[in-house]
């Protein structure tokens, strides 16, 4: 049987404390920025340092989440974010830009990057092009069946991460647009939104 290891998110180090208390062998968390995590209170730098070293010394992985999409001026400290945490010890980054990804897999060639579920990878075809781009784990779309899981795992040589619980999006895994309307998770994703409705009931303006 293949290893299965229990991971979990955190928000800030209490949360940390008892995921790692409780058994988790692995936790993803936010930095104070390109995460998608922005509800939840996050990390900064220096709190980023302890909470790896807090998770390392019992021997709990740390996966950082940088999965928003990256706009061409934020490349640079998106890279510079990802390098400070890998000096840290950070265990992965988790991914959704394409960019992004490149440019972390060319640089940080030792730090294995996660396709993150944002990325709507669902089916074979995707975990097969993840892999050739240099990806170490797919986090699967969250509405696949546990025979399309294990479809997958058995035909691809990728580590798969799969949600076991509490997910909140609506609609297909990754494409948050009705949620972040409903929510106002996502200020860009809000404004389109809105302007699309105001279109809707202008259709000539």
């Amino acid at each position: 049987m293949d290893c299965i290891e229990l991971l979990s998110p955190v928000g800030d180090f209490e949360c940390l404390k008892a995921a790692v208390q409780n058994g988790a062998n692995a936790v993803y968390l936010g930095a104070s920025s390109f995460s998608a995590r922005a509800s939840a209170k996050n990390f900064d730098l220096q709190e980023l340092e302890e909470a790896i070293h807090y998770a390392t010394l019992r021997n709990v992985k740390v996966h950082l989440a940088l999965n928003t999409l990256i706009k061409k001026e934020e490349l640079e400290d998106a890279l510079q974010l990802a390098t400070k945490a890998y000096e840290m010890g950070i265990s992965a980054i988790i991914v959704q830009d394409f960019g992004l990804a490149k440019t972390l897999i060319e640089n940080l060639p030792d730090l294995p990057i996660h396709a993150s579920t944002q990325m709507s990878i669902h089916n074979l075809e995707g975990a097969i092009m993840a892999k050739k781009l240099g990806f170490q784990r797919v986090v699967l779309a969250r509405e696949l069946s546990l025979a399309e899981i294990r479809f997958i795992h058995d035909h691809c040589d990728i580590e798969i991460e799969a949600f076991g619980h509490g997910a909140l999006c609506i609609c297909y895994s990754g494409q948050c647009l009705l949620s972040s309307m409903i929510g106002a998770r996502s200020r860009k994703s809000w404004k389109m939104c809105t302007s699309l409705q105001a279109s809707l009931r202008n259709p000539y303006q």
